[in-house]
């Protein structure tokens, strides 16, 4: 399993103050940048382009839903996955490494905007190819409410002691994936994509 603190310590990433700085953030700082683009995104859809309510709703619904997807595959298959040699190491130590060795890090649970845009603009351009303008600006504040929710989600599955049982139950798989078996366990917000592809854990009879 390797090194893992169980404190809220941090660690240092890099030599440069500056490229420091952009590697921590708020929990906050995804909802003040992200809300406004939501807001924008749909009012520019529906009074712009004209997308009547019913579509937006279709629109924003499948992109909520899409973000699961993308959020099961991103941590899959991105952030899980490790290059060759030390510089392979390296950044995905940068990416993720430091997330499973120090998972308490408060300035380190949520998306910072230095990774965050450049992923929404990558995401954004794909949707604008594959439905044209119309359709990306109605889907694109369903994908990003989406990881708002993760994002948030995941920040407190790792600080919120939770009483609901739906909660518990996510924390309790976040942190098998955590504690146990990080090959496995790799929808954050939600199981479903675990439970679909079969990665979801193994219930002990």
């Amino acid at each position: 399993m390797g090194f893992k603190s169980n404190t809220q310590d941090s660690v240092r990433m890099f030599k440069s103050d500056f490229l420091e700085s952009l590697s921590k953030v708020h929990w906050s700082v995804p909802l003040l940048v992200w809300v406004p683009v939501i807001f924008y995104s749909g009012w520019h859809s529906i009074f712009t382009f004209s997308v009547s309510i019913s579509n937006f709703i279709i629109y924003f619904v499948a992109g909520v839903f899409f973000w699961t997807f993308a959020e099961y595959f991103l941590h899959r298959f991105v952030f899980h996955w490790t290059p060759k040699g030390k510089w392979g190491e390296r950044i995905h130590f940068i990416f993720h490494g430091v997330h499973h060795d120090y998972p308490n890090d408060a300035k380190r649970l949520v998306m910072p905007p230095s990774l965050g845009i450049p992923l929404a603009a990558f995401f954004y351009v794909s949707f604008e190819l594959a439905l044209g303008r119309q359709g990306a600006l109605a889907f694109f504040p369903g994908f990003m409410v989406g990881y708002l929710f993760y994002d948030l989600t995941h920040f407190a599955l790792h600080h919120v002691n939770f009483k609901s049982n739906f909660w518990k139950k996510l924390k309790q798989h976040h942190m098998t994936h955590h504690y146990n078996d990080s090959s496995r366990g790799f929808g954050v917000s939600s199981a479903l994509w675990d439970k679909i592809i079969g990665t979801d854990f193994v219930k002990k009879s």
